[in-house]
C-alpha cells in the first residue's frame, strides 16, 4: 500500500488489519496474511471502496481476478462497476476450451489460464490481485489478457512488497508497470 491516496485515513485502517505472520510457508517468508482484514467488516468494505471510487466511470468492462485473493476482492470490484468478473486460474481448474499464459517465479515457474471467449477484442480490463512481489504474475496476466484483444488499463493491488527483486526488470518502480505503459496503483 502505497503512492495512492496516502492521505485518505481508511489506509492506515487497512494496512493495520493485514497481519504479518514470520517464516511462513517456509523460513524466511513473512507472509502477508489478509484473512485478518476480511475478518473486519470495515476495513474489507473500506478497501472494495477505494478501488471502486478508482475505476468507476473508466469504462471498465472486465475484471479479472488471479486465483486466489483476486477472487475475493475483484467479484465486488466488478459488481460495483459493473463489469463482469473473468478469473484467471492455475492450469487444469477451468472446464472447456482456455487459453494459457506461462510466466517465471522467483521460486519456479507456473502458469494461469482464462476461458476462451470470455474477453473480446477491445474489451477494457482491470486485473485484481491482493499482492504485488516481483510482478511476474500479474504480467502474466496482462499478457494472456492482451492475447484475447483486451486493453489493460490498469492493475490493483492491495498490498506490495517493495523490498523484493523485481521479475526481468519489468516493474521499473511501484508506480510504473512495463515501461510506462501502465501505472500501478496501491493501497
Amino acid at each position: 500500500m502505497s503512492a495512492y491516496r496516502d492521505e485518505d485515513p481508511r489506509i492506515h485502517a487497512i494496512k493495520t488489519r493485514i497481519r504479518v505472520v514470520p517464516n511462513f510457508p517456509k523460513p524466511g517468508i513473512m507472509f502477508q496474511d489478509i484473512t485478518t482484514l476480511l475478518l473486519n467488516p470495515k476495513a474489507f468494505k473500506d478497501t472494495i471502496d477505494l478501488f471502486v471510487e478508482r475505476y468507476k466511470g473508466k469504462n471498465i468492462s472486465v475484471v479479472a481476478g488471479i486465483e486466489a485473493r483476486g477472487f475475493i476482492f475483484g467479484p465486488p470490484i466488478a459488481l460495483a462497476i459493473g463489469a463482469k468478473f473473468v478469473p484467471l486460474r492455475k492450469p487444469k481448474k477451468l472446464p472447456g476450451e482456455v487459453i494459457s499464459e506461462k510466466y517465471i517465479l522467483e521460486y519456479g515457474r507456473d502458469c494461469l489460464e482464462m476461458h476462451v471467449g470470455a474477453v473480446k477484442s477491445g474489451e477494457r480490463a482491470l486485473v485484481v490481485d491482493d499482492l504485488i512481489a516481483t510482478g511476474g504474475t500479474l504480467c502474466a496476466a496482462m499478457n494472456l489478457l492482451e492475447r484475447a484483444g483486451a486493453e489493460v488499463v490498469e492493475c490493483a493491488c492491495v498490498i506490495e512488497l517493495p523490498d523484493l527483486k523485481v521479475l526481468q526488470g519489468k516493474l521499473l518502480s511501484p508506480s510504473v508497470f512495463m515501461g510506462n505503459r501502465l501505472e500501478m496503483k496501491f493501497l
